[in-house]
C-alpha cells in the first residue's frame, strides 16, 4: 500500500478552458488546478515505487477542508470532530479528478486501472488530501492469511 498526505488548501479540478492557436481549438487546465497537480505529482514522487503500479487498483482519497472562519466555536469543534461535513461546492469528484491527473505516470500506468474509489470531504484546522492506493491482489493476499 502506497499512502502520503498533500498539506496545504485542497484544490478541486478546474474546468478545462479553451483558446484559439493557429485557427485551431485548444483546451488547456486552470493555472491554478495544473500548479496543485504539479504539488500533487512532488508529494507523491516521494512515495512512488520502483516500478509503476499495473493491474487492478483501489484509491482512497481524504479532503480535508478548512474550516469557515463564519463557524462559532462549538461548530469549529464539531467540524474537527467530523460531526459537520463540507457540503458545498466544489464536489469531492472535483478533487479525486485532480489527484488521478497527478498520479498518472507517478504512482500507476493510467487511472483507468482504478476499479474502485472512496472518496469523503472533511473539515480540518489543517487542511490537506490523504491519499490511500492499493493494489487489489495484495488485498487478497491479506484475506488469504487470515
Amino acid at each position: 500500500m502506497i499512502q502520503f498526505t498533500v498539506y496545504g488548501e485542497p484544490v478541486a479540478q478546474g474546468r478545462p478552458r479553451a483558446t484559439t492557436i493557429a485557427g485551431k481549438a485548444r483546451l488547456y487546465d486552470p493555472a491554478k488546478s495544473r500548479s496543485y497537480k504539479e504539488y500533487v505529482r512532488l508529494a507523491a514522487s516521494e512515495h512512488a515505487p520502483a516500478t509503476l503500479l499495473e493491474g487492478p487498483l483501489q484509491l482512497v482519497v481524504n479532503v480535508y477542508r478548512s474550516i469557515p472562519k463564519s463557524f462559532s466555536k462549538k461548530k469549529t469543534a464539531q467540524a474537527e470532530a467530523g460531526v459537520i461535513r463540507p457540503t458545498t461546492k466544489p464536489d469531492a469528484d472535483n478533487f479525486l479528478k485532480g489527484v488521478k491527473d497527478a498520479l498518472n505516470k507517478v504512482i500507476w500506468k493510467d487511472d483507468s486501472q482504478i476499479v474502485s474509489v472512496t472518496v469523503a470531504k472533511f473539515y480540518s484546522q489543517r487542511p490537506r488530501i490523504e491519499v490511500k492506493v492499493q493494489a487489489l491482489e495484495e488485498q487478497v493476499q491479506q484475506l488469504s492469511i487470515i
